[in-house]
């Protein structure tokens, strides 16, 4: 299947999961569920923008009164009168423009500064926003700033879609899991990578176990007891070796394959498949670079699918550097800003990480890609 078609195939498959409402200290990195919508309009009143005095008609103006933030002054200016208000507060009724404190001259009780424009420094009432008006739709990732806007317009907690929950499977008998790996032997990168790359892609990993090669229905036996999650990712075991099981197991368990193989370098002989039990199983290479790359094909869209998120367009900037491409085949490479362009980064073999842990995006070269043509990316999720 074509890199970008498997992209949003993954995506296209998944179906978001249910909702629920959560305090607004809890939302941040989930989905809205809803619409987030204006309960009072904002600003709910008329507003000064300055630490000045509200006035109204030609100067010079007699003070009648202070307003501050959080304290109204409840009178009504007429010609010739002013307040002294801090920014923030409520603007009387009368007032016409505010004149900034360093404008103005107070002597004798009145104050003089030049007449301000009809209302200048003043916000006035719903200016950002109708009441009722839609101020995130549904699908939006919960942010520092959209809690605050939630906050600012009355909203103590919000409709949120829960992080999909991932439980890992790390195959292969070669693995070491701590320290320096011994002779013939290789330390596990992928049971730290993955759930950190879970995290960032919005779904939180709730299990983790390593699964030897034998015995031969390990794997199998794994799968089944990974229970209360809407995603299974396998890493390894997904190319057709002699230890490689993973295909035979979906076979059997009658899975429904949604991605088999991809047409791209590294990471081709990743795989999607829906369980009969309706779970999702994401089967990742076990170099991991290939893995890193599969999992951002396949396993980024699938969250993003479950969490009810749209699935961003991917930017296009020219690279530029050396890569192989081939027939038929995505090439995919970390690259690092220069300016206006990319440039791709040295050490993006299928199983080394060097380039991709320095680099700012993937950029999925097409086949007929030359140094210099621009190419989409990924970009890191925010």
């Amino acid at each position: 299947m074509p890199w970008a078609e498997a992209r949003m195939r993954a995506y296209g498959a998944a179906r978001p999961t249910g909702s629920r409402c959560v305090p607004l200290w809890e939302a941040a990195g989930l989905t809205l569920a809803e619409d987030l919508r204006t309960l009072l309009p904002l600003p709910a009143f008329d507003t000064s923008a300055m630490d000045g005095f509200a006035v109204c008609g030609p100067g010079p103006w007699r003070v009648r009164g202070v307003a501050r933030a959080g304290t109204a002054w409840r009178g009504e200016l007429a010609a010739g009168d002013g307040v002294e208000i801090s920014t923030g507060a409520l603007v009387p009724a009368g007032a016409v423009a505010v004149l900034p404190k360093e404008l103005a001259t107070f002597a004798d009780g009145r104050v003089c500064g030049p007449v301000q424009a009809e209302g200048r420094h003043i916000r006035r009432t719903g200016e950002d926003a109708a009441a009722g008006d839609r101020l995130a739709p549904a699908g939006t990732r919960v942010g520092p700033a959209l809690i605050g806007l939630a906050a600012a317009c009355g909203h103590d907690s919000l409709p949120v879609r829960p992080r999909p929950r991932v439980g890992l499977l790390v195959s292969g008998d070669e693995l070491d899991f701590s320290g320096a790996p011994g002779a013939g032997r290789v330390r596990d990168a992928l049971g730290p990578l993955v759930p950190a790359l879970v995290a960032e892609l919005g779904g939180e990993t709730v299990s983790s176990s390593h699964v030897p090669d034998l015995p031969a229905d390990g794997l199998a036996a794994a799968v089944r007891a990974c229970r209360d999650t809407e995603v299974i990712v396998v890493t390894g075991s997904t190319s057709v070796g002699d230890t490689d099981r993973l295909r035979r197991l979906l076979a059997d368990a009658g899975a429904r394959m949604a991605v088999d193989t991809v047409a791209c370098r590294p990471g081709h002989p990743m795989l999607l498949a829906r369980l009969p039990t309706g779970r999702w199983l994401v089967g990742l290479p076990g170099n991991p670079y290939a893995a890193l790359v599969a999992a951002r094909t396949l396993l980024g869209p699938l969250i993003a699918g479950l969490s009810g998120r749209p699935l961003p367009p991917l930017p296009y900037l020219p690279v530029r550097g050396r890569a192989r491409t081939a027939r038929g085949q995505t090439r995919l490479v970390p690259v690092s800003w220069a300016g206006a362009e990319a440039r791709i980064a040295d050490g993006h073999g299928a199983a080394f990480l060097r380039g991709a842990a320095v680099s700012d995006a993937l950029a999925a070269l097409p086949p007929h890609w030359r140094d210099g043509d621009p190419a989409p990316l990924l970009l890191p999720v925010g």
